[in-house]
């Protein structure tokens, strides 16, 4: 078989073989499990092999929390019911960088397709909505690995975070929900444009309103009234909402919030699982 055609951050020919060979006869319940493993352990690979986007994507949340956070802090600007503004931040920049790394996951699908990958995947007899469930989830690996980055960066600079194992897991399970859906979100925008260049065309002009019209930098009582219907609408917001509630132990919905993000990634991968024929075309 040739090989395909080397691009940044290629998967290995290791984790290529993982996501290629055949199933051992299963039920399909027993499937989607085998696939989503695979496929987090080619991401964790490229991870392994490639740490160089993992230190330059921990570069604008250490910004934001230097600058925006303690300046912020000191002219105490923004209500947030007694607690110090970077303090507040921080949950909204770990939901911020995961969101970053997957709302452009759409282009690897992209790049798989062009390569020949995609295709090979889908004669196998993993159910497309398994192969997007992987990805997906992989996306969260990626998320998660860059969260813990923030996570330390803002314990460095004094944020008074929870370091309670049940809790962090929580939080884990958190970034991995929000994950899941924008990777989804992202896959299925790859199915409508087709293209490279226009998936990031969608994904600049989506992030910033998707950031901007939650909760991560300011609460939702200091907004206008048009802004806080969006924000109530915004899946991040409940994302921000339940890792302050964990990490700081503010006030939060936590129920509402997982249903809400659980409900999303649903929704996310029937969405994109649908659409994953039309880019094999």
């Amino acid at each position: 078989m040739s090989e395909a055609p080397a691009v940044p951050q290629a998967a290995s020919a290791d984790g290529i073989g993982l996501l290629l060979q055949a199933p051992r006869p299963r039920a399909g319940w027993r499937l989607l499990p085998a696939r989503v493993g695979a496929m987090c352990a080619v991401e964790l690979q490229k991870l392994r092999h490639d740490r160089t986007e993992l230190y330059t994507r921990a570069v604008q949340p250490a910004l934001w929390l230097l600058i925006f956070g303690q300046t912020f802090t000191r002219i105490k600007a923004i209500p947030t019911d007694g607690i110090p503004y970077i303090d507040y931040l921080a949950p909204g920049i770990i939901a911020q960088s995961a969101m970053f790394i997957a709302i452009f996951y759409g282009i690897q699908i992209i790049w798989e397709r062009d390569a020949g990958i995609l295709n090979k995947l889908l004669v196998t007899p993993t159910p497309r909505s398994a192969l997007i469930t992987g990805k997906a989830f992989a996306a969260g690996v990626k998320s998660l690995v860059q969260a813990v980055v923030v996570v330390l960066i803002a314990a460095v600079l004094g944020v008074a975070l929870t370091w309670n194992p049940l809790k962090l897991l929580g939080v884990a399970a958190v970034v991995v929900l929000g994950s899941v859906f924008f990777s989804c979100l992202s896959m299925t925008i790859a199915g409508i444009v087709l293209s490279r260049d226009r998936l990031m065309g969608f994904g600049q002009a989506i992030t910033m309103p998707l950031f901007f019209g939650s909760n991560a930098l300011y609460p939702l009582s200091v907004m206008p009234g048009w802004l806080q219907a969006v924000s109530k609408g915004n899946p991040l917001s409940y994302q921000v909402d339940a890792l302050r509630g964990l990490l700081l132990g503010t006030p939060a919905h936590l129920a509402l919030d997982f249903a809400v993000l659980l409900v999303a990634a649903a929704l996310g991968i029937a969405a994109a699982s649908s659409l994953l024929g039309r880019l094999a075309r």
